[in-house]
């Protein structure tokens, strides 16, 4: 009976100075995880907190708050990352807008000259025309832009023949391939193909599309709709110089231009309005690139005829 209490006092010793000991690791890790988080309060460093002494389930949340640094590390450089572009593409626009409104002052004071010849007049007048129309186009993409990024485009969906549509926006840059001395290839499929989406939204697709290829394309120009399945596809081709392997990644960015000079009068707008009105309409889009001929692709979906049986 002796031996018995004896053997259960040495037990109970044990287990206390096995418990004081837990108990002291745990105080002393979590000593040691306040320093490190005072540590990191102070200083902006990758620096994650270390395992003092190793026991219980404190590895386990020593690893899950590690893994929660890291992930707010990397949304902290994400964010710092696009606000320097933000503030470079602004900065950048800016200038992109005053260069041309420059401009046009100089030659509306040029006019104010007298004895200048009508013919030299129509001509300045015709350059401050096209001087702010280059001014309305950009400020018109940044506002669109805006209201697609904020959600307070309203688009009103309605059905109709995507083909006609099509082919009446691309008449409207006949003048434009002209003065490129290039005629594009046109192709535009013979089915009916209706449509359920907002006709300015689909107009404006078409519309950026066909102005990107101008900008940066060298001739080449490939136009087509057609009827793939259930979808139908807009493909818009053409060769370039201005675009390389390193820019497809970033192409449908806000922002984003391959012209680092910016001498192109280009906002970097118009193809994240593409993709932003295509995701709208529930459709998709993407570009590419192979022996210097870009292409972008939009495919939206096809209304079923049934529907109008």
């Amino acid at each position: 009976m002796q031996a018995q209490l004896t053997a259960a006092i040495i037990i109970l010793i044990l287990t206390g100075i096995i418990l004081s000991f837990r108990l002291w690791c745990y105080r002393k890790q979590i000593h040691h995880i306040k320093e490190e988080i005072a540590l990191m309060e102070k200083e902006d460093t990758n620096y994650q907190l270390s395992s003092f002494c190793p026991i219980g389930e404190t590895e386990e949340v020593i690893l899950a708050v590690n893994r929660l640094l890291v992930h707010n590390k990397e949304e902290e450089n994400r964010l710092k990352r696009e606000n320097r572009i933000y503030r470079e593409s602004i900065t950048s626009i800016s200038h992109d807008i005053r260069t041309p409104l420059t401009s046009a002052k100089g030659y509306l004071q040029m006019l104010q000259k007298a004895n200048m010849k009508e013919e030299k007049k129509r001509e300045y007048l015709k350059t401050v025309e096209q001087r702010l129309d280059n001014v309305t186009d950009m400020l018109n993409q940044l506002f669109e832009y805006a209201r697609i990024e904020a959600g307070e485009m309203e688009l009103e969906p309605e059905i109709f023949q995507a083909g006609n549509l099509f082919a009446e926006t691309i008449s409207m840059f006949y003048e434009d391939f002209l003065k490129k001395n290039c005629e594009p290839k046109v192709t535009i499929t013979g089915k009916s193909c209706k449509i359920r989406a907002d006709k300015h939204a689909f107009v404006r697709i078409i519309e950026n599309l066909i102005k990107n290829a101008l900008v940066h394309g060298t001739g080449g120009y490939q136009l087509s709709f057609i009827q793939e399945e259930n979808q139908i596809k807009i493909r818009v081709s053409n060769m370039t110089d201005s675009i390389d392997e390193k820019d497809m990644d970033k192409i449908f960015d806000r922002f984003y231009t391959t012209d680092q000079s910016r001498s192109r009068k280009t906002t970097g707008l118009g193809l994240a309005i593409v993709k932003g009105f295509t995701i709208q309409m529930g459709g998709t889009v993407k570009a590419q690139l192979k022996d210097e001929r870009f292409t972008i692709e939009v495919w939206v979906p096809i209304v079923a005829d049934e529907i109008f049986s």
